[in-house]
């Protein structure tokens, strides 16, 4: 266990000693989330309506915007093969990895989106049940980032891959976080199946990027 905080103290370091992943995906966000009204218009009914969805929608694509770091940098250096070499189990490696990602990205983002949530007149009862369900739906993101990142670990410029293979995957949680994160209902079924959606990837997802990464470092 020693070695798994380790693992995560050392890509929380480096994160913030590089700062460049959580940095542009915290920019992309509120890039997004400003220019969402210049374009849609000056109607605060509107914006209030949407605002939930558009939230998910920027801290879905600002998850995927970094997900290609996450191993990256680790196989061209070297440190992914000495890893998987290393007395830890490749799939503990990748879930210590995918946690440094929610914890320096994803969760920030998380936190932070509901105050953003003004510039686009998210109503103010809202705020506590998409802070939760955010929170909640983000570790799923992050895993399942992982697991887009490990299957294309390997190729030049596997961004734009890993939007098209993960992207898909990422429907169900929109559309249960968008559901549960309205003040409309108490205890909302739709906030249990983001809690499932998330168990279910922090057991499968480390095995299938963990089977990944080994095909690549054969």
């Amino acid at each position: 266990m020693k070695l798994i905080w380790a693992l995560i103290r050392r890509d929380l370091m480096l994160a913030t000693r590089q700062g460049g992943g959580a940095g542009t995906a915290i920019g992309f966000f509120v890039t997004v989330i400003v220019l969402l009204p210049l374009g849609l218009g000056p109607d605060q009914a509107l914006l209030q309506r949407i605002a939930p969805g558009a939230l998910w929608i920027a801290l879905l694509l600002s998850v995927l915007l970094s997900a290609e770091r996450i191993f990256q940098a680790d196989y061209e250096d070297g440190s992914l093969d000495a890893m998987a070499l290393g007395v830890v189990p490749l799939e503990l490696v990748v879930l210590a990895k995918a946690m440094a990602h929610w914890l320096t990205t994803s969760l920030p983002l998380a936190i932070a989106a509901p105050f953003f949530g003004f510039l686009i007149n998210l109503d103010t009862y809202d705020i506590l049940p998409l802070s939760l369900a955010m929170i909640l739906g983000s570790v799923f993101l992050s895993l399942l980032a992982a697991l887009g990142a490990a299957i294309t670990v390997a190729l030049r410029r596997g961004g734009l891959l890993v939007s098209l293979l993960i992207l898909p995957f990422y429907v169900p949680c929109l559309i249960f976080g968008v559901a549960a994160s309205s003040s409309s209902e108490l205890v909302k079924p739709s906030l249990l199946m983001l809690t499932a959606l998330a168990l279910t990837s922090f057991v499968l997802v480390p095995v299938a990027a963990a089977a990944a990464l080994r095909a690549y470092l054969k």
